[in-house]
């Protein structure tokens, strides 16, 4: 026996202003989340993304074509409940950090890294006082814990929503450094996703492109865009 899918039952979906934000409707009706959560979003322009995915939905409802729906109920249900468990475990990739492991040959590589990745790891330290240190290839190397604990507390200060679209921002590029700079305006998304591919460009280069790593790095790239945009759209007066 098949399992049983949603299908569209409603003519329209909108946002409506409530206390404490916005709510999306069908039909009049409340959305919620899986974990039966009043889906109330603290922007205009969050709830106005939600509510055009469900009005794009036709015939079966499609919850991998609707990643701001998804984001609201992950803020909600995961994020919400266990908020500063969730922050640690963003915070740690600061001790394992992508920008801080250098390949050891050849030289242009080297130097492809060094161009991209040094003046985030400078900006980084401008904006937080956190020198994090880099070493070559890919032994751990281990980071002072007093820096470690001022990227927790720049974590901490971010909202249970933004932490829902900081997560992909993070956990994609690999680089709690690269994820800060897009927070804080430093990086375009654009910019920050190309500067996280480094080793994949020139792994490319040098063997020619995989289709099924293409597949892969194109819904990444996605993902990380649109977790971008939802933070953007976080922090959008309304």
């Amino acid at each position: 026996m098949s399992g049983w899918k949603a299908k569209r039952f409603w003519t329209e979906a909108k946002a409506v202003a409530v206390d404490g934000g916005w709510q999306i409707e069908l039909d009049g009706r409340l959305v919620r989340s899986p974990a039966k959560t009043p889906v109330i979003v603290p922007t205009q322009a969050v709830a106005v993304a939600i509510a055009a995915e469900w009005n794009a939905q036709t015939g079966e409802v499609r919850p991998e074509t609707m990643p701001v729906t998804r984001f609201a109920n992950s803020a909600l249900d995961k994020v919400m409940p266990q908020f500063e468990e969730v922050c640690d475990m963003l915070a740690a990739y600061g001790g394992s950090d992508l920008l801080c492991y250098r390949a050891d040959a050849p030289q242009e590589l080297q130097q492809r890294q060094a161009e991209a990745w040094d003046p985030i790891l400078d900006w980084l330290h401008g904006a937080t006082g956190v020198r994090l240190a880099v070493t070559k290839g890919v032994m751990p190397i281990a980071q002072a814990s007093d820096g470690q604990a001022v990227l927790r507390g720049h974590v901490g200060r971010l909202t249970a929503f933004e932490i829902a679209a900081f997560h992909d921002l993070v956990t994609i590029s690999g680089s709690l450094a690269i994820a800060l700079a897009v927070s804080e305006r430093h990086l375009a998304a654009e910019q920050a996703w190309l500067k996280s591919r480094v080793d994949e460009v020139w792994q490319e280069e040098q063997w020619g492109p995989d289709e099924e790593a293409t597949e892969i790095a194109d819904l990444k790239k996605q993902a990380f865009l649109t977790a971008a945009q939802i933070l953007a759209d976080l922090r959008t007066d309304s």
